[in-house]
């Protein structure tokens, strides 16, 4: 139960809506029309991607943390570069163990270094209002044995006034590489104040790559995530 428990931990960071606000649907995506690329235009797009991506373990982890760290965990990359880290997550999932969720590289303290979609990772913390409101100084998940996850987000309210978020979950495994993780309502630290607020919520993960330095998770709405240690195993 332990090594099942452990892999679910991977997209605790969904869900953590800012206290008193009320979801908001989004405006409908405008798509303009893109003039269509010449055949052998598209046969260079595609070699060129095809040569750009390293082919051993060790290689694509390095390239992809490369390309993720100093963004912001992901709000500071172009649609483009977007792209490129999930050109090389693809390739590393190539290498992931049969049943990752029993891997027991799972279990320790992670840093979130990046989210495809920027909000997901502290929802409303971390969108473009709140990242004005609250700047982020941490974000980290612990996965303890035998079926614990906590997330903490520390910021820094105006710039001036310390807090965190706190959010813990119980981890179950929902087959050798997709997990679900219900987590309590958050819990809101700001100064001398300590509430929580909102309700449960749950999330589900794929673990696509595990080992000693990172681990990738891709959501059920198709989000990448990537987490690397905090600390070297021992």
């Amino acid at each position: 139960m332990a090594s099942v428990a452990s892999s679910s931990t991977a997209n605790a960071f969904a869900k953590f809506p800012l206290p008193f606000s009320s979801a908001r649907n989004s405006p409908p995506t405008l798509l303009l029309p893109r003039r269509r690329r010449s055949i052998a235009a598209r046969i260079y797009a595609s070699a060129s991607v095809a040569t750009s991506v390293p082919s051993k373990p060790d290689d694509l982890v390095e390239n992809i943390l490369s390309k993720v760290m100093q963004t912001d965990r992901g709000v500071l990359l172009t649609r483009d570069e977007h792209q490129k880290v999930a050109e090389v997550a693809d390739a590393l999932q190539r290498f992931c163990v049969d049943e990752p969720v029993k891997c027991p590289l799972i279990f320790g303290e992670w840093d979130v270094l990046y989210c495809s979609n920027p909000t997901s990772p502290g929802g409303g913390y971390r969108s473009a209002v709140g990242r004005l409101v609250f700047k982020t100084k941490e974000m980290m998940q612990a996965v303890e044995a035998p079926d614990v996850v906590r997330n903490r987000v520390s910021f820094s309210l105006f710039g001036f006034l310390d807090g965190e978020v706190l959010l813990k979950g119980k981890l179950t495994a929902l087959d050798e590489k997709w997990i679900q993780v219900v987590f309590e309502p958050p819990e809101l630290k700001v100064g001398g104040l300590e509430f929580k607020y909102g309700g449960e919520s749950e999330v589900k993960l794929q673990i696509t790559y595990i080992d000693e330095n990172i681990r990738l998770g891709k959501g059920s709405r198709g989000s990448l995530f990537v987490f690397q240690r905090c600390k070297p195993l021992s």
